[in-house]
């Protein structure tokens, strides 16, 4: 059955052709130009998951490239045996990529960030693409003081957590209110009253722990999440890279205050980790920061672990 149009209806089909033609190129397959611009790279900025009845999120606050690794991360390595060990894991040596990743955990009385970034302003957006604003948060906790880990602290000279309380190592802030340092003057001092001091061992909250990780700071504190039954590790710089700290953990790295501590805590704390089979979050780890580790040879391998912490999988 053939159908007349109204004069109307052709009036309107009319109209609508140039508005069609003005359209096209946003959307059809002609518009070659809007298929192929180059986005440029990009990652996502948080990962969200389970840990029993907590909710972990790790926020990327920042990433760079830097040269020269291995003035970096292998101050005392044989070039060769670093090159041999880079090429084994498919790396290169003249450059690495740094990740900077607070966390984030909503124990279900408290939401609790674990460091703050390399700045307010990257802090603020990872926690916005998160869901989240600066005021929702309750507690923050630092594993030390080093800049990449206070700097999100204060936006203009006033608290960027306006509405939280802080935890962080006793050893840590005594070291650093003798320090002449800068940033800490800054970010943390004007903050001293609204701080606990803590020790190993010491409860923040309902299952989170205080663990004394000595070394890469005079007291480096990492943090143990245990809710119903499952645990994670968030261990701040203990270990600083997924390859050339887990592989070789004696290897000497540039930004550690005590080497020799540092690597005796690294060791220690990887065995720890690989026999328990426990995850952890490392800061500098690759995005979304999250592993497991493994024994291998007289060192350890990094095991992305993700994906099954997301499936809530036991281990």
């Amino acid at each position: 059955m053939t159908r007349k149009l109204t004069r109307r209806q052709t009036l309107a089909a009319g109209a609508a052709l140039p508005l069609a033609a003005a359209l096209a190129p946003a959307w059809l397959p002609a518009a070659a130009e809007a298929k192929t611009t180059r986005k440029g790279m990009a990652i996502a900025p948080f990962l969200r998951f389970n840990l029993g009845a907590f909710e972990v999120t790790t926020l990327l606050s920042g990433t760079r490239t830097v040269d020269g690794p291995a003035e970096i991360f292998g101050l005392n390595a044989d070039p060769a045996e670093f090159k041999a060990l880079s090429d084994a894991a498919f790396i290169a040596t003249d450059r690495s990529q740094f990740f900077f990743t607070p966390t984030l955990v909503n124990t279900g009385a408290e939401l609790v960030l674990f460091d703050t970034g390399l700045s307010a302003e990257g802090m603020v957006a990872a926690l916005a693409a998160a869901g989240y604003a600066p005021e929702d948060i309750d507690v923050v906790v630092l594993t030390h003081m080093h800049g990449d880990h206070i700097g999100g602290m204060m936006t203009d000279g006033a608290p960027t957590f306006a509405n939280a309380r802080y935890v962080t190592g006793a050893v840590e802030h005594n070291h650093w209110m003798g320090a002449g340092n800068e940033g800490f003057d800054t970010a943390v001092r004007p903050l001293n009253e609204r701080f606990t001091f803590v020790d190993d061992g010491a409860a923040v909250t309902g299952g989170i722990t205080a663990m004394a990780t000595f070394g890469h700071t005079p007291g480096h504190m990492s943090w143990i999440l245990e809710s119903a039954d499952q645990r994670l590790a968030v261990i701040g710089d203990v270990t600083n890279h997924p390859v050339w700290s887990l592989a070789r953990p004696e290897w000497e790295v540039r930004f550690d205050a005590d080497k020799a501590t540092a690597a005796a805590t690294r060791r220690r704390l990887l065995g720890m980790l690989a026999a328990d089979r426990m995850p952890f979050i490392g800061y500098h780890m690759p995005f979304p920061g999250v592993g497991y580790v493994a024994t291998e040879g007289e060192g350890f391998r990094y095991v992305p672990g993700h994906a099954r912490l997301m499936m809530n999988a036991p281990v």
